[in-house]
């Protein structure tokens, strides 16, 4: 505790039914609330080869009309273990009225990606608006990201990167499924959320 300063009052929410309750332009994307993991693949022209990896998301809100994003991924080999850390990016949708999506994502790779896009029932697309490197950063100058929820459950989503990075055109770079953490329930429907202002 520092100066009677415990911790913020103000937590964010993993689901829709804890407080604080979503605002209602996150009615597209309350699917995504939670914690996902799962595994997927990636590859590019520039590396050596296809690899497996194991990947954790997290999509929670504070009340206010954005999501906050977080992703690690690690790679594993055939049998599903561990090798060594791989990616790992922080950021926020911001949702706007006509499900226009502005999003923003960081890498420590020295990578800051704007991206717009939209949200509908259970999907969201995104593409690059724009691009901020460090100096030491590689070159990236474009991406595309797919976010999918399956139909029916609605406890797993699929994830499509494409990437044009270091010379190469926008391609395929990674994709994986990602399944609900067990012991969350399923988020509710926007229709729910409808009736939040």
């Amino acid at each position: 505790m520092v100066d009677g300063v415990v911790g913020s009052p103000f937590p964010d929410a993993l689901w829709g039914e804890q407080v604080p309750a979503p605002h209602a332009l996150l009615g597209p994307v309350l699917g995504f609330l939670g914690v996902w993991r799962g595994r997927g693949r990636g590859g590019y022209p520039t590396l050596d080869g296809d690899f497996a990896y194991a990947q954790e998301v997290r999509f929670s809100h504070d009340g206010r009309p954005f999501l906050r994003y977080e992703a690690r991924a690690w790679l594993v080999d055939g049998d599903g273990v561990p090798l060594r850390p791989a990616a790992r990016e922080s950021g926020w949708w911001r949702l706007q009225p006509d499900g226009r999506v502005e999003a923003l994502v960081t890498q420590p790779t020295g990578l800051t990606e704007i991206l717009v896009g939209q949200a509908e029932e259970g999907a969201v697309d995104l593409a690059t608006h724009s691009v901020a490197l460090t100096p030491t950063a590689k070159e990236v100058t474009a991406t595309r990201r797919r976010y999918t929820l399956a139909d029916g459950d609605g406890d797993s989503f699929t994830f499509v990167h494409d990437l044009a990075a270091v010379g190469q055109p926008l391609q395929h770079h990674l994709s994986a499924t990602l399944r609900r953490d067990a012991g969350q329930s399923t988020p509710p429907t926007s229709s729910w959320n409808s009736s939040v202002q």
